[in-house]
């Protein structure tokens, strides 16, 4: 059995998002996994503002929710990362979680591939909606992904779930509609195959 936190950065409270990580939540524990989910809709969490306070053994000087989260961070085994695309991106919310990992690394004076500082090791994973469905829609939302929590911070993939085409952004949510549903509830059923 794996810890799997979700961190949900915005979206509507049952739109297209909320719905695709409720699937993969259902199938995560229909495989007997332990799953939490963070909404950013109801957390305070704000970008690093730079300080390097914790650099010298401080805590993080933001008086918001993210020193509290920190904790259930480092006990999950997987983080999985969940919005709606917001300008061809994460969502400003997730952005801002992910900038407030630097105040859990710790100095790593011989880093891989370019880091100054080492992260707990963690897997990860990326569920994503939007409305547009074309051959770039997620493109610079994959490489952020991919460069920052994979490559940057040192992350295990796990895998994403790019759902496109889920309706208009002023309309109804559209991914009832879809085989995405479907293929989240499988996502979080398979994602660590070997805990069959």
């Amino acid at each position: 059995m794996k810890h799997i936190l979700i961190i949900q950065g915005g979206g509507r409270p049952n739109g297209n998002t909320a719905q695709l990580v409720s699937a993969f939540m259902r199938g995560a524990e229909a495989a007997g996994h332990r799953v939490e989910l963070l909404s950013l809709n109801r957390l305070q969490v704000n970008g690093c503002i730079g300080c390097n306070a914790c650099r010298y053994g401080k805590p993080c000087v933001q008086k918001d929710d993210f020193n509290c989260l920190v904790p259930k961070i480092r006990e999950a085994d997987l983080l999985v990362f969940a919005s709606p695309l917001y300008f061809w991106t994460f969502s400003s919310k997730l952005k801002a979680f992910i900038e407030r990992f630097y105040c859990i690394a710790r100095e790593d004076p011989q880093p891989p591939l370019g880091r100054y500082e080492k992260y707990p090791e963690k897997d990860c994973a990326l569920l994503m909606t939007s409305a547009d469905n074309f051959f770039w829609t997620f493109e610079q939302a994959v490489s952020y992904y991919q460069f920052t929590l994979v490559n940057y911070i040192g992350f295990h993939d796990k895998g994403m779930l790019l759902a496109g085409g889920c309706g208009d952004t002023n309309g109804r949510p559209g991914i009832g509609e879809t085989e995405y549903l479907e293929k989240a509830y499988r996502f979080g059923k398979e994602i660590y195959p070997e805990s069959k």
